[in-house]
């Protein structure tokens, strides 16, 4: 039976492309100067690997430029992983045997392609692979794939996490890319920690009921385990924060995606992202090793959540806030840390009535939603927020998500204005070829 992570959407791509003058459908804003890059899992032909993150990373890329779409790339990235090479050797793990395949940023110049289990890649602004990046021998462990760029001040903060004690290391570097600290955070477990949150005062960690399972056989060596207490870790940024840090108790769950987090005017952090209880993480995780007893798709039950953490009381409230299945929750990043009104998601497919992939829009100051379903046949990828030119609010702006099409063996750019999802497209941008379903990506403005 063919593992569901190489079918349909998610078929690899079997080489390397470029393309030049796409087309393209409508005007697209002369502020989108810059690179559209996705990243996901695309192992090489004639490779099966054991679960949908072991893939090989594949970077795609759009650029565009004074209204046009002058070309489409997609790269392998080259690690030592992509021909082959172990990441266990005899003199211990090889931290640049990466799949390099979960998320690529852009960070004082630098194009870092990452996957939480190694150090990051470096790629060319053409996605040509550099090599192994360790911030000048500075960072010695592994880098999260969600590191987190604070509007304000430009730092990047990040976290090294191990099934193995120090479990959790924490990490802040420059606008410049200079490593400045780095503390080990006590009282971590090997829970499972794929991405965390900042706000303006304070650092963010989630642990949930997902932990290290050395007999687990697909090469990811995690599992629910009803005895991992979930909780939620706050600390104050700055060095010497880990140190104060305080857990919470919540209930369990998992969490792999946090869409943001705040200080509200009383004080309490508030924490929000889509979560899974133990039937939704483990019909996602038989679709991701292509087990029996999996969901249609690799998201299932994930539901968007909120915590509120009252550090006067010790307290936690938590409720889900919607009942579409979301995940890759996205925001207009000049908010991040700070309160947003509007967050966006992929909904999937479900039981309910939902019956095609779309892209959804929350209003939180409302409570109301948005859904642009993309179609029969069709998926959207994680849409990814860029203002406009003089925005004025939030939401003024375009969101531009990479959508694969089944029925046409084909994958276009949709560029939504992000204030009005049920508007005409501004802009359809039409692509070479199908881009296999992938995870996270970023907009990297000519600027940066």
């Amino acid at each position: 039976m063919s593992k569901p992570y190489l079918t349909g959407h998610y078929t690899p791509q079997v080489d390397e492309t470029t393309a030049y003058d796409l087309r393209v459908e409508g005007a697209l804003p002369p502020e989108l100067s810059g690179r559209l890059l996705r990243n996901g899992h695309n192992p090489k032909p004639g490779v099966t690997p054991t679960h949908w993150f072991k893939g090989s990373g594949m970077v795609h890329g759009i650029r565009l430029r004074a209204g046009r779409a002058e070309w489409y790339r997609n790269r392998w990235v080259h690690t030592p992983a992509l021909d082959g090479a172990p990441y266990l050797t005899e003199h211990g793990p090889d931290l640049t045997a990466s799949t390099a395949g979960t998320h690529i940023i852009e960070h004082a110049g630098r194009l870092l392609a990452l996957c939480e289990s190694n150090l990051p890649f470096e790629l060319t602004a053409d996605l040509e692979t550099v090599g192994a990046y360790d911030f000048d021998g500075k960072l010695t462990e592994v880098m999260t794939a969600h590191p987190k760029q604070d509007p304000v001040t430009g730092e990047l903060h990040f976290f090294s996490s191990s099934p193995f004690p120090p479990f959790l290391t924490y990490h802040v570097a420059s606008t410049k890319g200079e490593l400045l600290l780095s503390e080990q955070v006590p009282g971590a477990t090997a829970s499972l920690k794929h991405d965390f949150a900042i706000t303006q005062g304070h650092v963010v960690f989630i642990e949930g009921t997902v932990t290290f399972d050395p007999t687990e056989t697909s090469g990811i060596p995690y599992a629910w385990k009803d005895g991992q207490p979930a909780r939620i870790g706050v600390m104050p940024r700055g060095r010497g924060g880990a140190a104060a840090i305080r857990w919470y108790d919540i209930e369990p769950g998992s969490m792999l995606h946090a869409a943001n987090a705040y200080e509200d005017v009383e004080g309490r952090i508030v924490l929000e992202g889509p979560a899974v209880d133990r039937r939704g993480f483990q019909t996602s995780w038989n679709w991701w090793v292509g087990a029996p007893g999996r969901g249609s798709e690799p998201n299932s039950r994930s539901f968007e959540r909120q915590w509120v953490i009252d550090p006067r009381t010790g307290t936690v409230s938590e409720r889900n806030t919607d009942d579409l299945v979301v995940e890759f929750p996205t925001i207009n990043e000049d908010l991040l840390g700070r309160e947003h009104r509007y967050q966006y998601a992929v909904c999937f497919p479900d039981d309910r009535g939902m019956g095609n992939y779309g892209v959804v829009k929350y209003d939180r100051r409302t409570g109301g939603r948005q859904v642009r379903l993309v179609g029969d046949g069709r998926l959207p990828s994680e849409a990814v927020y860029v203002p406009a030119q003089g925005a004025g609010s939030e939401d003024e702006g375009y969101l531009l998500t990479v959508v694969s099409d089944l029925h046409a063996d084909a994958s276009q750019v949709l560029v939504l204005d992000a204030s009005d999802l049920g508007a005409v497209p501004v802009a359809t941008i039409h692509l070479p070829r199908r881009v296999t379903a992938g995870i996270h990506g970023s907009w990297v403005p000519d600027q940066d």
